[in-house]
């Protein structure tokens, strides 16, 4: 049965939100139809054009008798920047300071409308780059890993600080965390990891930088190398940070306020201006 052109834009759109960077040949989209692949090629265009124009993403056709079309996630400037502008809002609202300096953003980070687009906002980061794995740590990235794993069509794994049984053989390295000036292990399953992976490395917050630190380690304990870092909040940090180089989306300070209280400053972080 022969199927309409807003029924086929429709359906197109659907499948390429739910399977971003995923090869699928026009073919399979002619079949499906029963359409001219001449017919789907227009449809291709007319959907990308769409797309772009709203500032959601971007279609990719490759030529050959391999080749078809990909979808790849990509937010525009403007509705990066509305995101941004929204985070900052929902940052300073409650009372979110926590002791050691830490800030509370499991409000946040728990809510799926937001996780969507902050998952979208990172993957335009590393959409040109080569990404096979997303790796967090246990407990409060494991939910903004997933988001960013989703947009990127690959596995997300969780190193964790005790391994369970069902995990077989795990690696694990030492760490020294910056701001408590403790030493703590993580661990991740061997297997998760194929050696040569290239691991993007996700979390909500870092300080000092110990905790990214060890990640790092445990990606190139297992001949992995790391794609990029990138974090949620960034606190502010006196000494020397273990990371130098990462992507975040909120700068966190916390000042005294005239009542000797602990108030948010909460500015935008670095992703705007190292994907535009």
């Amino acid at each position: 049965m022969k199927v309409r052109r807003a029924e086929r834009l429709i359906d197109m759109t659907r499948y390429f939100l739910e399977h971003p960077q995923t090869l699928v040949s026009l073919s399979v989209f002619a079949s499906k139809y029963e359409a001219a692949k001449s017919s789907v090629s227009e449809d291709l265009t007319i959907l990308n054009r769409a797309l772009q124009n709203r500032g959601v993403g971007k279609l990719t056709t490759y030529p050959g008798a391999a080749g078809g079309v990909m979808f790849t996630t990509y937010m525009s400037k403007q509705n990066a920047q509305k995101l941004i502008d929204k985070l900052c809002e929902e940052a300073v609202k409650g009372d979110r300071v926590m002791p050691g300096g830490y800030v509370y953003f499991s409000d946040i980070l728990g809510r799926p409308e937001i996780l969507r687009e902050i998952g979208k906002l990172i993957a335009t980061e590393y959409s040109n780059k080569k990404v096979d794995a997303v790796l967090t740590v246990a407990v409060k990235g494991i939910s903004l890993a997933q988001a960013v794993a989703e947009q990127l069509n690959v596995p997300f794994v969780i190193a964790r600080q005790d391994g369970a049984v069902t995990d077989g053989a795990t690696v694990s390295v030492n760490y020294l965390s910056k701001s408590s000036s403790e030493i703590g292990k993580i661990q991740v399953a061997s297997r998760a990891l194929p050696a040569g992976s290239h691991v993007l490395l996700v979390d909500d917050f870092i300080k000092g930088g110990g905790t990214m630190s060890g990640l790092v380690d445990l990606v190139h304990e297992i001949y992995c190398e790391v794609a990029g870092i990138t974090v949620f909040g960034e606190g502010r940090y006196t000494g020397v940070r273990k990371i130098k180089e990462f992507t975040s989306l909120l700068h966190v300070e916390t000042v005294t306020n005239d009542d000797d209280q602990l108030d948010l400053k909460i500015t935008p972080g670095n992703i705007l201006d190292k994907i535009y």
